[in-house]
């Protein structure tokens, strides 16, 4: 892979704090311009102060509405007249078991991190494909490769945002249009489901008690990962996955090992269920 440096204009979501605001300061720092959104745009205030209107644009945009992503992305784009790198950070969802989520969180949890996700491609693709081409950068979680207790709605999400992405970043192509999967280790969840006491004393109530704890927290730094979200755009040619964080590259290999083992142990039985007449 090379690595090509050159001032951009970016669309980057969740733009007021984590990941998406160190992203956002640093893009700014270095002269690109950035389209900016947050759920409410007075938490840019304090950036939009600190930067010419030539070079940061910011609005309010909630990703579970599907008509304010469709006219923010289209603004964005008028306003800056290109984006070359679109960013879509996602959220967190609640910590908890699969009957313990109430449909409250399964509703938002979909409409936001998988959903709101979509919405935000969707929205940019035809901008994108019109100036014959580039990047969006999904930011995504490495446990959607494992299958985690206590985030079964979470990991729900992030591997229908593998899948969709994935198939989308074949389709667009021929456009010039690249798509990146950013996947990073899950933060524990502040929103938690009222545990049911029928886990008491289960292998999952010591894990509860662990990760509430505040005693686990993933290990990659966010300025860092900034930094390398930001030297992804210009990496040619475009990696489909950037597994970001050793927790998160521990996990993903750690998942992916083992379930080439379970698979490599059922190949006699995948092949005995072919037609007759086919040879391998």
């Amino acid at each position: 892979m090379t690595v090509t440096a050159t001032a951009r204009s970016w669309f980057v979501t969740g733009a007021s704090c984590g990941l998406g605001r160190h992203l956002a300061e640093l893009l700014l720092a270095r002269g690109d311009r950035v389209a900016a959104t947050a759920r409410r745009a007075s938490e840019l205030d304090d950036l939009a102060a600190a930067h010419a209107r030539e070079s940061l644009w910011v609005q309010a945009l909630d990703v579970t509405d599907a008509d304010a992503v469709r006219r923010t992305v289209d603004a964005a784009f008028a306003a800056l007249g290109r984006v070359d790198v679109v960013v879509n950070s996602s959220g967190s969802g609640p910590l908890g078991a699969a009957e313990e989520i109430t449909d409250a969180h399964l509703r938002h949890q979909l409409d936001a991190d998988l959903l709101g996700a979509v919405r935000i491609a969707r929205a940019a693709l035809p901008h994108l494909r019109e100036q014959g081409g580039g990047r969006i950068l999904q930011v995504t979680g490495a446990g959607g490769h494992d299958a985690l207790p206590l985030m079964s709605l979470r990991l729900a999400a992030a591997r229908g945002v593998e899948g969709f992405f994935t198939s989308l970043a074949r389709e667009v192509a021929p456009f010039g249009v690249r798509i990146t999967l950013i996947e990073q280790a899950d933060a524990p969840a502040a929103d938690r489901a009222a545990p049911l006491a029928a886990y008491e004393g289960t292998p999952l109530a010591e894990l509860r008690r662990t990760l509430t704890s505040g005693a686990v927290r993933p290990l990659n730094d966010p300025a860092k990962t900034a930094r390398a979200v930001l030297d992804c755009a210009d990496l040619e040619p475009a990696p489909l996955r950037l597994v970001l964080g050793s927790d998160a590259y521990e996990t993903t290999r750690t998942a992916l090992a083992r379930r080439l083992t379970d698979l490599e142990a059922q190949r006699e039985i995948a092949w005995s269920t072919d037609v007759d007449d086919v040879r391998h």
